[in-house]
């Protein structure tokens, strides 16, 4: 049994959470290494691959730029002996002789410039294998040379450009590339294309002796993974260099880089190098060239459409990125491992001052307020938990007996507020109906309170065949307003008594609440006075809502004139108006706790709803105040209530026939 609370000590536990934590943090850095080491082995790579691109972009353009140079330092000279075309034979071989890299070199003028030397004129120089010179007017060889595209293609641009890639269409054995220069005559009209063949070999030449280079620099690379290859590409992916002759201006890059288990990712690279751009970090992620899983870097050839491109075996950079990983993470291991045995024993002493005072605590939860407590050495949490214990125990004992006399408060403070609304609402009226002796009249009141005791109130009687009535709402909620509510009822009561004019009860009211008013409370107040004869209505507001005259099928808002609330301000001259009710008509009055009311968005019921709901309801008094209320309990929901709530209904039935 020891042996079980043991393992399900807090140390225990504590420790296990610990070992957890470190675990888990563990793996998390060790994925984040594995990711990061690879992420940062493919961009350091990345640097050094774009680097040798340069290098290589940089000896590229050099060639190119050095045959550009020639032609354009020829072209006077072409340009001066034009009328003499059998020099132009002799300057095309030099052309060729003097610059090694120029594989062919040749000048197509436009049909019958030379009309002594046929249709078609071009003097030609090209380099053999041998690296032997030789020349030739090869116009009588080519018949549809006039009518071929680069040339008609270059007359009409008139501007110096590199062509596309070809075939030697001589001897149809090298790839070349040609920069053509439009020749133009004394008028300044383009005569002949000047161009100048550049063998393609002498990229392939380039790529591999940089890549031997940087393989020097990784030659994990090469000897454990496999070769990384450098290509030159055209726009369209076409290779332009290749290991493979055959694919040379015949295989596309593209079609390899479409082969791949991520479509989206190969659409965006392809996309990328047509529109040469050049390889940033993220479209470095790998993707499959030839089914094998490779990192791609790429960027565009100054000068040209052509893209630079490297290829790398994925496997080589995951593999030095895991190596790293897994060497960190061995050293992790052993770290965690000696962690876990420091924390055991340290939580472990830590934590036995923590067991007495769970002890302890047991026998003060028993109610042996004064059970001893450990004695803690360190000044640190767990002595303060030790005194607050000891605090908690001097004050449980006082806290136990003044909650015994606040709980006897309490229940005679509750019975008292129960006896006070008991005696509230035995001051209003409560029995209905309410004159069962007469059926000229029907009358119904209610008063729903938001506390205990409210401030609202309603009252009526008849006198002398006039119904006097009145409803009002006290400012503020509780007790005082229930005080001010019990003083307006009597003062209604007493003034009614001697007076048949409403505003006369009502000043009277307002004089009285407003002496020694010092807590500045005031009630809003509507007082009515119906003949019961006549149905002659004369009423007085005193700033309270305006109530709904209730027809057969509709539901209006009785007018009244702006007064201040009873209780503002002593002296003030009330009005008085008058309308007279038809038989049938109900007069419904109440309290702004009924149109205020607010659902849980705290949107208002509001008084066009009201009258939605007066227009349609049964006219009789308890039938629209039942209406009423259940449509406002389902608007409010489980809105908590937030004023005092009072409707107050009556129905002039019929006029009363007074018998002589």
């Amino acid at each position: 049994m020891e042996k079980k609370k043991k393992n399900h000590s807090f140390a225990s536990r504590l420790s296990r959470w610990v070992m957890l934590v470190l675990l888990v943090m563990m793996g998390i850095l060790s994925y984040v290494l594995y990711g990061f080491n690879t992420s940062e082995m493919v961009s350091i790579m990345g640097d050094n691959f774009h680097g040798s691109m340069q290098s290589s972009d940089i000896c590229i353009s050099d060639i190119m730029s050095d045959v550009s140079v020639a032609v354009n330092n020829n072209v006077f000279d072409i340009e001066r002996n034009l009328s003499q075309p059998d020099q132009l034979q002799a300057i095309m071989e030099r052309i060729v002789t003097q610059n090694p890299r120029i594989r062919s070199c040749g000048i197509s003028f436009i049909e019958n410039y030379y009309p002594q030397k046929g249709r078609q004129f071009c003097p030609y120089a090209w380099r053999t294998d041998s690296m032997e010179v030789k020349t030739r007017q090869i116009g009588d060889i080519f018949e549809n040379h006039l009518n071929a595209e680069w040339l008609t293609e270059a007359i009409a641009k008139d501007s110096a450009y590199w062509s596309e890639p070809f075939m030697d269409g001589y001897e149809a054995k090298t790839p070349l590339v040609a920069y053509l220069y439009p020749i133009h005559d004394r008028q300044g009209k383009v005569v002949a294309i000047l161009g100048a063949g550049l063998s393609l070999d002498f990229m392939t030449k380039i790529l591999q002796e940089q890549d031997s280079i940087f393989g020097k620099d990784a030659l994990i690379l090469d000897r454990e993974f496999g070769r990384f290859q450098s290509y030159v590409l055209l726009r369209d992916g076409t290779y332009l260099t290749h290991p493979e002759q055959r694919r040379i201006l015949k295989g596309n890059f593209f079609v390899h880089v479409k082969d791949n288990d991520n479509p989206g990712m190969a659409e965006k690279i392809i996309k990328d190098m047509s529109e040469g751009k050049k390889s940033a970090f993220e479209t470095q992620h790998s993707l499959k060239v030839n089914r094998k899983d490779t990192y791609l870097f790429y960027a565009p050839l100054t000068g040209t459409d052509w893209i630079l491109t490297v290829t790398v075996p994925a496997v080589a950079l995951d593999y030095i990125g895991m190596v790293i990983a897994i060497a960190m993470l061995m050293v992790i291991i052993f770290v965690v491992l000696v962690t876990y045995l420091v924390c055991c024993l340290t939580i472990k002493r830590a934590t036995k001052p923590l067991k007495l005072l769970a002890d302890t605590a047991d026998k003060v939860a028993q109610g042996q307020f004064d059970t001893l407590l450990p004695n803690i050495k360190h000044h640190d949490e767990i002595h303060q938990l030790r005194d607050s214990f000891e605090n908690m125990q001097h004050s449980l004992t006082d806290y136990i007996e003044e909650l015994k006399d606040t709980t006897a408060s309490k229940a005679s403070m509750e019975n008292e507020l129960k006896i006070a609304h008991g005696i509230q609402m035995s001051m209003l009226p409560k029995t209905y109906p309410a004159f069962p002796d007469r059926n000229d009249i029907d009358i119904y009141g209610q008063v729903t309170p938001a506390k205990a005791v409210g401030g609202d109130l309603y009252d009526f009687f008849i006198r002398d065949e006039k119904l006097f009535f009145c409803i009002g709402d006290v400012s503020g909620k509780g007790v005082p307003a229930s005080l001010v509510m019990a003083v307006t009822r009597s003062l209604f009561r007493n003034i009614a008594a001697h007076t048949t004019e409403p505003e006369k009860i009502v000043a009277g009211l307002n004089n009285a609440l407003s002496d020694n008013n010092e807590t500045s409370m005031f009630v809003t107040l509507l007082v009515g006075v119906l003949d019961l004869t006549t149905g002659r209505l004369c009423y007085s507001n005193a700033g309270h809502n305006m109530p709904l005259l209730l027809t057969d099928d509709n539901a209006v808002i009785l007018s009244c004139d702006p007064n201040i609330p009873a209780g503002v301000s002593s002296g003030w001259k009330f009005t008085n108006q008058q309308i007279d009710l038809k038989a049938g008509m109900t007069l419904f009055l109440y309290t702004d706790g009924l149109n205020e009311a607010e659902d849980i968005n705290h949107n208002q019921f509001g008084m066009e709803r009201m009258q939605q709901i007066a227009a349609i309801a049964d006219k009789q008094p308890q039938s629209v105040i039942a209406a009423m209320k259940e449509a406002v309990e389902q608007f409010v929901g489980e809105a908590e209530q937030s004023d005092d709530m009072t409707m107050f209904a009556i129905q002039y039935i019929k006029p009363l026939t007074i018998t002589n």
